[in-house]
């Protein structure tokens, strides 16, 4: 139950699963980097994809920022992450936001791991 609770943590805020495991320095480290990739998406223009059926590849993008919840909704609730299609940046920013949130979900299972006991 602990290795789930501990999934559910670092996907829903970076770092979180790790922070709860009293691996602080793991978990900051996971938080600022995660953060840093997203808002400098964010700065470039990127864009956070909602779900919408028209184009496979946007479900693909969905569930990559989906990776990233705290962002995802926040960007859902407060409407930022829309995108900026006339910025030359808007490719690479909706990059680092889909990346960031890829990378969460390695860092989540990371944590499930730990909790798990298959790592230190």
């Amino acid at each position: 139950m602990k290795a789930i609770l501990c999934l559910l943590a670092g996907w829903l805020v970076p770092g979180l699963g790790h922070v709860l495991q009293k691996k602080f320095w793991r978990g900051a480290i996971f938080f600022v980097s995660i953060g840093a990739l997203t808002a400098i998406g964010l700065s470039m223009g990127g864009r956070v994809y909602p779900f919408q059926t028209e184009n496979p590849l946007t479900i693909l993008a969905f569930f990559a920022d989906l990776g990233n919840f705290v962002v995802y909704a926040l960007a859902r609730i407060l409407a930022f992450g829309q995108g900026s299609l006339e910025r030359v940046t808007f490719e690479f920013g909706t990059a680092y936001i889909a990346g960031a949130g890829l990378l969460n979900y390695l860092i989540a299972i990371d944590a499930y791991d730990i909790a798990k006991g298959k790592k230190k």
